[in-house]
């Protein structure tokens, strides 16, 4: 199996909703298009941004099929595996590889808060599912299971695992799996407001959230830091990190789809139990984006 490359800007898209909360699978391929266009390397669908826990199986397969139709072969799709059991997982990797995604992230069954034993069986499980390669999505603050750097050694003697997305917000994790896996591991930061402090100790990507309303500035920040122009990509980091703060909530899912219709005029819908932000929740958000708004910065001076 050809190594996978999951390094640079992998934008973990929305799912788009009808006002009756149905996939709007138009806007799947709108937003496909429009990630693209702002320069992102590859992008991931139905994740926990993408609403995945509200997502049924044939939901998460049309959804990846919309959006590997509108990439092309100009980015990459992978689907993200967040089912409830290790079944259910194994099931929709196999045909995700048979829609053709390009790789699968992974996360540990959901509900149930499996030991080291079970988690590293359950990413076993999943892997054998497909040839396809996976990022193994650690995110024991949503989640409560914890993928810890020793885990990690153990998990790697499987080549299927190619890259780790580290959102367990301790930036000391990205130096321990380095300094106990050397470069075994593709790192990829996934906590939006420690994207430049992450990339800084050796992730070599950033899967992004706030990157679906200002993907030309995520980029321009990753690309910068990369060059060694870490003044320029600090300045552009200062501005967005209010915005990315709104990643870091449990309200996150409703906070970047407010972000994205005051930015692009997307829609807000949401699938319950989640609801759309109201009074000062959403008046807050509001203020951030109009903030940004008006100071955002001209990339054209930074070369972008």
């Amino acid at each position: 199996m050809t190594k996978a490359d999951f390094t640079g800007i992998l934008s973990a898209i929305t799912t788009k909703l009808t006002s009756d909360q149905e996939v709007d699978l138009d806007a799947v391929k709108a937003d496909v298009r429009f990630q693209i266009e702002g320069g992102v390397d590859k992008i991931i669908v139905c994740g926990s941004l993408g609403e995945a826990s509200t997502l049924i199986a044939d939901e998460k397969i049309a959804i990846l099929e919309a959006a590997l139709e509108a990439a092309g072969d100009e980015a990459s799709v992978l689907l993200t595996i967040a089912e409830d059991s290790t079944r259910a997982g194994c099931a929709v990797a196999k045909r995700a590889e048979q829609a053709g995604a390009y790789g699968l992230m992974v996360l540990p069954a959901m509900r149930y808060i499996s030991d080291p034993r079970e988690t590293m069986t359950h990413f076993r499980a999943v892997a054998a599912a497909s040839e396809l390669p996976i990022i193994v999505y650690n995110n024991p603050v949503a989640y409560s299971v914890d993928v810890t750097p020793q885990m990690l050694v153990e998990l790697a003697d499987e080549p299927k695992f190619v890259g780790i997305k580290e959102s367990s917000a301790d930036l000391r994790r990205v130096t321990d799996i380095i300094n106990l896996t050397g470069d075994r591991y593709q790192i990829a930061t996934g906590v939006d407001d420690l994207a430049f402090e992450s990339l800084m100790l050796g992730c070599q990507g950033w899967i992004a959230g706030l990157v679906v309303a200002f993907p030309r500035e995520t980029v321009a920040i990753y690309r910068l830091l990369k060059a060694g122009q870490l003044e320029a990509a600090r300045d552009i980091y200062r501005w967005f990190f209010p915005l990315l703060h709104l990643d870091v909530s449990v309200k996150f899912v409703q906070n970047i789809k407010l972000v994205e219709n005051i930015v692009r005029g997307t829609s807000i819908s949401v699938r319950a139990p989640r609801l759309p932000l109201v009074g000062l929740e959403e008046a807050h958000v509001r203020a951030v984006v109009s903030k940004a708004l008006a100071t955002r910065p001209n990339l054209a001076a930074y070369g972008f």
